[in-house]
């Protein structure tokens, strides 16, 4: 199913019911918690307005070599060479995140990548824009139009690591959106964000995620950490085959950060699952015909559609089905002819299509005169 596809079927990233109203309290600044197969936003906090992402916009830095790669321009095999600007700017000389590259080193790019996720390198970060796009300032050009490509709305980037910059911001909205688009289009790599350390020039590092470390569920992202940012967390949990995926920003230690997002992904499979509403093909009604081949169609669903629902209410969801007869010939299949609407407990509506399960015909001349006649002596029986 295409993205277009899942916007329609409204299982898409905020398209789906919010459940703010539900209680939970948490220290971040910025919070949004979604469940990665339906998009419902289980818990939000601000999660819309711009704020500092720190390191966790390296997410974009990543998906723009991800897209190169599987794009055929750029292979795990090239080597890019380390500049003095990335040393000195990215590297161990700022006293920052770093991968240790050294001056006219020559690294793979799988090791810059590993470099990014696993230590937060700036100097990998630099290297890696420079090599692609000649300068970090046109790498960061790249960065805003993909991040507009592919729907980050509340985004602008200046540059590839993160590091503050005023024009620098993300929502927590989009770096779930970014943290979502980066499992659902390049899950060969995904593993690399559950690896819990590298080492490179015989310096090994541990990947700066906790909650790879306090939760057996817990399989990336990346981490963040600036004075204006705070500490943040874009993460990622699966549990029964069901992933939440949470941002979180604004905390105010590192262990406040591994707390607070271990309740909020904790919360969200506690209270919260997936429930199937109807099938593709499900049946929900029989609509007469007026002029077709045949008296009547079945109505059914077009796909699938799949809620996530507080558990202690999964039984007080109501569903109506409303369509007008006799439904004029002629018909194909798939033409919408009525909707299911669900309600939630809340008051909360959501409208789904049902639509014709076969062809018909219409009758031809004649038989319309006779059908006519029958109306006019027996009315519509």
């Amino acid at each position: 199913m295409t993205r277009k596809q899942k916007l329609i079927a409204g299982t898409f990233l905020g398209l789906l019911v919010s459940f703010e109203a539900f209680s939970f309290e948490t220290t971040a600044k910025n919070a949004i918690l979604v469940d990665y197969e339906t998009g419902a936003y289980i818990y939000t906090k601000d999660h819309d307005k711009k704020m500092a992402p720190a390191s966790m916009s390296k997410l974009m830095t990543l998906y723009v070599v991800f897209d190169k790669i599987k794009n055929g321009s750029l292979s795990l095999d090239d080597t890019f060479e380390v500049s003095e600007n990335a040393w000195r700017k990215g590297g161990a000389a700022s006293g920052s995140s770093t991968m240790f590259l050294k001056i006219g080193e020559k690294v793979r790019v799988e090791d810059l990548i590993k470099g990014i996720i696993i230590q937060s390198g700036n100097d990998a970060c630099i290297t890696i824009a420079e090599n692609i796009a000649g300068t970090e300032e046109d790498f960061a050009v790249l960065m805003n139009e993909t991040a507009e490509k592919i729907g980050l709305n509340n985004s602008s980037f200046a540059n590839s690591t993160g590091w503050p910059h005023p024009e620098h911001k993300m929502s927590a909205e989009d770096l779930a959106k970014l943290s979502k688009f980066l499992i659902e289009d390049f899950g060969e790599f995904y593993h690399l964000f559950s690896q819990k350390e590298f080492t490179h020039n015989g310096i090994k590092q541990g990947n700066r995620n906790p909650l790879l470390y306090s939760m057996e569920s817990a399989d990336g992202l990346k981490t963040g950490h600036t004075d204006e940012a705070g500490f943040c967390l874009a993460a990622s949990a699966t549990k029964n085959g069901r992933r939440l995926i949470g941002v979180m920003s604004g905390m105010n230690s590192n262990k406040e950060r591994s707390e607070e997002a271990e309740k909020l992904i904790n919360y969200g499979f506690r209270e919260f699952d997936n429930y199937k509403i109807f099938k593709k093909g499900d049946k929900f009604g029989t609509a007469k015909v007026w002029y077709g081949m045949t008296d009547n169609v079945d109505l059914v669903t077009p796909y699938d559609v799949l809620q996530t629902i507080k558990r202690n209410l999964k039984n007080k969801y109501e569903l109506k089905v409303s369509y007008k007869e006799p439904i004029k010939a002629p018909i194909k299949k798939g033409d919408k002819i009525g909707k299911i609407t669900l309600i939630s407990p809340e008051g909360d509506k959501q409208y789904f299509p049902l639509v014709a399960n076969a062809d018909v015909k219409q009758i031809g001349v004649f038989k319309k005169f006779v059908a006519n006649l029958k109306y006019l002596l027996l009315g519509n029986k």
